[in-house]
């Protein structure tokens, strides 16, 4: 093999390998030269992470585009990659779209620029610590510098309740950063409701998507909608609480939402089979893996190995649908007080700006607080008119999400309504019956 050429990254450097022949002489007494196999160097890991005395090292064969093997080796010390030099290089500047994305810069020190409207949405996974958080904060502030309030507006569901909390006050958030399993669910079916309406109006000025449909309303003299992006900082916690429906929301979201402008980015620390179900991966046809447990969890989320050789602190792997193979990059940093600059500036220019109303998914989130009672005596009377109780089964009358089932079902329990959890998925026992609760009723009034 004959090292044809290198590049050097802001965290790898990668040596461009060509391979050469290997002579052999036949039966005949001939010379001959046989290629030597791409699957012969990729085998090599092991052997050349030993001879270059590397913790890792990653093998691409081959290049796309080129006729050589790249073998990516750790540079000594790494750089930080800022957003102020890729938002002021050409090629970003040369992207129309107004959901471009500065994702970080490649292995020849360009920047990677995504356009989240052709994606249209985009997965996101790695372990703990290994750049998710950074990464979406990233992605919303650099779709905050180039639209103004009125023409995008984000919901961030942030399980973390610390990542990304810091962008309250941001005049184009839709309430406030989500920290409750209970109204996360309720802003996605708040956005399923949306997709509905939008669709509807699309279909009444006969217009194909959201951008044909603004044109059509601005030439009429009315307003336009604004496009909407919904980040999801931990998947895994929704997915293990209440599984089916939000896989059912966000495969229907997934599925439909692009022609009406709204669109998903999903991160998760947890790239199973469980969480990143087959069909979320299906509707998910972009996405950025960081560091990586094992190749298995490498593959769950880009299909090929790779993921889990990264050096970690932002070192990602992009998989486009639109170009071939995989793009690594050293993804952007954005810091505190960039973020409080960027807010601050929105929040100047837009004082005049009406106060923000409430979420618009609050009518689809039953409180708490004062309506806890109300649901109590409904389900109540739920239970003792139809003679059974189950949590799921709560939770299809009632219509709420299953985390406040389960707890109107537990408060249930210590009121002696219903009896203890059955093994085996089966309904509870129903410990009061109507002639009970009228003897109690009758009891408490004679006193």
């Amino acid at each position: 093999a004959r090292v044809a050429g290198y590049r050097v990254g802001p965290t790898v450097i990668q040596y461009a390998v060509e391979p050469g022949f290997i002579e052999k002489v036949n039966e005949e007494g001939d010379l001959v030269r046989k290629k030597v196999r791409v699957s012969q160097i990729s085998t090599l890991n092991r052997d050349l992470t030993l001879a270059l005395a590397v913790d890792r090292l990653r093998i691409e064969a081959p290049i796309p585009n080129h006729s050589y093997v790249g073998i990516e080796i750790p540079n000594q010390s790494s750089t930080l990659v800022r957003m102020k030099s890729i938002v002021q290089s050409d090629e970003f500047r040369r992207e129309k779209s107004a959901l471009k994305l500065a994702l970080g810069l490649d292995v020849s020190g360009n920047p990677v620029i995504a356009d989240l409207a052709r994606m249209p949405h985009l997965l996101v996974a790695g372990t703990t610590g290994s750049g998710k958080s950074v990464c979406l904060t990233s992605l919303i502030t650099c779709l905050v510098f180039n639209n103004a309030p009125e023409d995008l507006k984000i919901a961030i569901l942030d399980p973390k309740m610390v990542e990304l909390v810091r962008f309250n006050g941001l005049p184009h958030l839709l309430g406030r950063v989500e920290t409750q399993l209970d109204r996360m669910l309720g802003i996605l079916a708040w956005a399923i409701k949306e997709m509905e309406n939008r669709y509807r109006l699309l279909e009444s000025v006969n217009a194909r998507d959201l951008d044909a449909y603004n044109e059509k309303m601005l030439r009429r003299g009315h307003g336009k909608l604004p496009k909407v992006v919904i980040f999801i900082d931990e998947l895994a916690d929704l997915m293990l609480t209440a599984g089916d429906q939000t896989e059912a929301y966000l495969v229907r979201l997934a599925q439909m939402a692009r022609a009406t402008g709204i669109h998903l980015v999903v991160a998760t620390q947890r790239p199973s089979t469980d969480i990143v179900t087959g069909l979320i991966k299906a509707n998910f046809p972009a996405r950025i893996a960081f560091l990586v447990a094992s190749s298995v969890d490498s593959r769950v989320i880009l299909d090929t190995n790779g993921a889990e050789t990264l050096m970690g602190k932002g070192d990602l792997l992009f998989l486009d649908p639109e170009e071939t193979g995989l793009q690594r990059a050293q993804a952007v940093l954005v810091d505190d007080r960039e973020i409080e600059k960027v807010i601050a500036y929105w929040q100047i220019k837009e004082e005049n700006m009406d106060e923000p109303s409430s979420a618009p998914w609050e009518e689809l989130i039953p409180s708490i607080g004062s309506d806890s009672d109300e649901l109590i005596d409904r389900a109540i009377d739920l239970i003792l008119k139809e003679g059974k109780a189950s949590t799921s089964w709560l939770q299809r009358k009632l219509r709420i999400g299953f985390p406040r089932a389960a707890r109107l079902m537990d408060e249930l329990e210590q009121r002696g309504i219903v009896g203890p959890n059955e093994s085996g998925g089966r309904e509870r026992e129903i410990v009061v019956d109507n002639d009970d609760e009228n003897i109690e009723a009758e009891q408490e009034a004679d006193y």
